[in-house]
This record gives structure tokens, sequence and C-alpha cells, in this order.
């Protein structure tokens, strides 16, 4: 197998799977794809799918046309979206026909162009869709650039709640308060038992002992006097004076 027949291979892979998830986008019924390579030279892959209604089919025919270009390959052309019952989407290597299930019924295209059914794994483009939807719902990585003004938020927050606290922080404001009085108050109450025997007690004591030896006096005045009993010089003096 040459690079090119390769490379051609891949392309029309490649613009099958569009056109399929297209259709499955818009929950199209009975996807079926078959290989016509060996039936005309004009296009290798032919895709049959159902609408219920004239609304359905044509937008069918605009995901697929939405799809195709967003892989990359041309704007299809498309015929019959007036009345809606046959859709047929041109995309060169590929063509889709969006039909109405009794349209279908009656024309019976797998008969002409069925004889090599293709498998093609349906659904792919689900998981797609859901893995995007979970990666939008994964918190995003904080930047040192988005912390200023997560904190500025966090504080007006803050701020909002304090000023206008809801019935639930309010009671769970009380609940703190109550277990807090609640393991406060038997300290309280125990240290004051004890230190009030302790106090009257001493009391007690006090009053006892001023009783029995009586309050105490002021101290008793030191006399002034010399080892050998004689007074002091200023003294004698004094007393000459006096008998003269």
């Amino acid at each position: 197998m040459t690079p090119k027949t390769v490379a051609k291979k891949n392309d029309i892979q490649k613009l099958q799977r569009a056109i399929v998830d297209g259709l499955e986008a818009v929950k199209a019924q009975d996807i079926v794809v078959f290989d016509t390579e060996h039936l005309s030279a004009l296009f290798e892959r032919v895709i049959v799918a159902s609408g219920t209604s004239n609304r359905q089919t044509k937008a069918l025919s605009a995901s697929v046309v939405d799809a195709v270009r967003d892989a990359g390959f041309n704007k299809p052309r498309v015929e019959g979206e007036g009345n809606g019952e046959w859709i047929i989407v041109d995309c060169g290597q590929a063509v889709v026909h969006v039909m109405q299930p009794n349209i279908r019924q009656y024309y019976h295209l797998e008969e002409l162009w069925g004889e090599k059914p293709v498998r093609l794994k349906l659904g792919a483009a689900k998981p797609a869709v859901a893995a995007t939807a979970k990666a939008a719902k994964e918190p995003k990585p904080v930047t040192k650039a988005a912390l200023p003004s997560l904190k500025r938020a966090s504080a007006a927050k803050k701020g909002v709640e304090e000023a206008f606290p809801s019935k639930a922080q309010l009671k769970k404001k009380a609940d703190i308060a109550a277990a807090a009085a609640k393991k406060v108050t038997p300290r309280v109450a125990a240290s004051a038992t004890a230190k009030t025997p302790a106090k009257s007690a001493v009391k007690a004591a006090t009053k006892q002992a001023i009783k029995v030896v009586g309050k105490p006096t002021s101290k008793p005045p030191v006399k002034r006097t010399t080892p050998t009993g004689v007074r002091s010089k200023p003294a004698a003096k004094k007393v000459a004076s006096r008998k003269a």
C-alpha cells in the first residue's frame, strides 16, 4: 500500500467519522455506512440515516455540514431542504442521505448501495462530550495572579455574612455559646466553693487570736540612758542652770 493510498484511506475514515458524529449529535436513527468504491468512481461512502420529522432532518443535515467543516473538509452541498423528507448532503468522497422513515422504506437504498457495509463504532461522540463536561466541572488551578481577587471576594463574602447572618449561622453561634457556657460554669462554681471555706477559716482564726491575746498596742518609748546610768552632758547642764 502506497503512502498516497494510506493518506486517502485515512481521509475517508476521518470524513465518515465526522459525518456519523454530526448525525449522532442530533439523535439520528438507524445510521448505516456502505463502501461504494467498487460501484462508483464519484464517491467511496454512502451513509443513510433517518429523522422523524422535517425539522429533525433539516437539523441533521445542518449538523453534518458543521461537523465536516470542523474536521477540515470543504463545505458540503445540500439538496432537498425544501420539504425535508429526503435531504442529500454531498461531502465529496461521501454522500449522506437523511430520510424520513416512510421515504426510506419506500426507496430502500440499502438494496442499491448496501453490498459492502462498513463496520463503524457508533456512540463515539458521546464519550468525548462527557469528557468535555467532566473537564468543565473540575476546578481550575489557582494562579498567583488570581489570588488577590480571590482574597477580596472571600473578604467581601465574609463581611456580608457577618452583617447579614442567616438563620443557620445564628443558630450555630447560639449553639457554640451554649456549649461554651456549659463548660465554663461548673469550673467557676467549683473554684468559688473551694475558695470560700478557706477564706472563712482564715477570718475565724484571726478573730479568735484577737480575743485571746488582745489587739496589738503601740511600741513602748525607748529610754535614752548611758550604760553607767548617768545622764548625758546636755542634761547635766540643764540641772545646774535650774539650781542657780
